[in-house]
């Protein structure tokens, strides 16, 4: 069988453009690993903020906010955002930080400030003598990651698609108009390859025989730490800290803790480094109330980045019929329903979506001709 279009990578990013792609199209879904979602996804804490990522994101997640509020009918059995909020915080000499939090407010998504008291009543376990100015942004919502792909999923089967996994793709060519993708346990062939496969997107590109984007994997660690006795976890706002990226929010009645790191690295099974564990532990008990006792989880996972931060959606500009949708950096789950709209309208009708349009945004904003050919890091 010669399908419509392989999409290699199940995980957020592939999942929800084979979803989009299987309404009008034969779609087949490839995955490494035992396990869609396995690597970033699985290993995302992620929240839908408007006011996040380079103007480029931002206006994508804008783009994303209705189908979160509003999925197709059917799509999943529970809503897929829960109301969060969202601090940043500034102790002394670091006030200034947060004015472009503040100029980030709008009409819709409103930033205000709050008073270090009106703060530490919000969140007890922060120390006052830490609490210069804070910022506070009521509309961030925690996305239900699992929910969310697990629908993606569900839908794309139900739409005829077909997914296989723990087939790493080890050779692509396209000959005569189709591509063969061989797997470790078998072979597909399709008109067009759409590559998703996150920090292993230019090695997959590489097989493709496409121009590099310069796509760079990096390291994030986080921890689960129990919460100070008698906080209200559950309906703590995330805290973001102005003097590096470090933030904590609610996981299940516990704390998730994160330096904010981005350490490069290759692509992996990637796993936490001890000693940025120790840092952390280090950090959040001098700057905050919470004593770690105990290590409840940790982990780390990987976010890919091309030079400027924004995601890679598009044609290759010297393979034909190979379709990139890579480097989302930290913001690939809210833009995942935007982008695998844009995915299936660039590939089935050669255009972007009518909104993308109305949001003035043209392809080449998206696409790897931006990069330039043979992107280097």
């Amino acid at each position: 069988m010669i399908y419509d279009f392989v999409v290699i990578g199940a995980g957020m990013a592939g999942a929800s453009a084979a979803f989009e792609l299987a309404a009008r199209s034969s779609v087949q879904l490839i995955e490494a690993e035992q396990h869609p979602g396995y690597h970033s996804t699985g290993r995302s804490a992620a929240l839908f903020t408007r006011n996040y990522g380079t103007p480029l994101v931002r206006r994508i997640n804008a783009l994303s906010e209705p189908f979160f509020h509003a999925p197709p009918d059917g799509f999943s059995d529970g809503p897929l955002l829960h109301p969060r909020g969202a601090l940043a915080v500034a102790g002394p000499g670091d006030e200034a930080r947060l004015d472009a939090v503040i100029k980030a407010s709008t009409r819709c998504n409103p930033v205000v400030e709050m008073s270090p008291k009106d703060v530490l009543a919000m969140v007890p376990f922060l120390r006052p003598e830490r609490v210069s100015r804070a910022a506070y942004e009521e509309g961030v919502a925690d996305i239900d990651v699992a929910t969310l792909l697990k629908s993606y999923l569900k839908g794309f089967k139900n739409r005829g698609g077909r997914i296989v996994t723990s087939e790493p793709v080890i050779a692509l060519k396209n000959g005569a108009g189709t591509w063969t993708v061989t797997t470790a346990k078998g072979t597909y062939r399709a008109k067009t390859v759409i590559n998703a496969a996150g920090a292993w997107a230019d090695k997959i590109g590489a097989l493709a025989g496409a121009s590099r984007i310069g796509l760079v994997a990096k390291r994030r660690t986080a921890i689960i730490v129990d919460a100070p006795a008698g906080d209200p976890v559950n309906a703590l706002p995330c805290v973001d800290f102005a003097s590096n990226d470090a933030y904590v929010k609610p996981e299940a009645g516990r704390l998730m803790a994160s330096p904010g790191d981005a350490t490069p690295t290759q692509p992996q099974d990637s796993q936490p480094d001890e000693m940025d564990v120790a840092v952390l532990v280090d950090w959040i008990e001098r700057e905050t109330l919470i004593t770690v006792r105990r290590i409840a989880h940790k982990w780390a996972g990987l976010r890919s980045f091309v030079a400027d931060e924004s995601p890679v959606v598009g044609r290759d500009t010297t393979v034909a019929n190979f379709v990139w949708l890579a480097g989302q950096g930290g913001y690939g789950i809210m833009m995942a329903p935007a982008l695998a709209r844009a995915v299936a309208s660039l590939c089935l009708e050669g255009r972007l979506p009518i909104d993308f349009v109305k949001s003035q945004f043209t392809i080449d904003d998206l696409g790897p001709v931006r990069l330039g050919q043979n992107a280097t890091v």
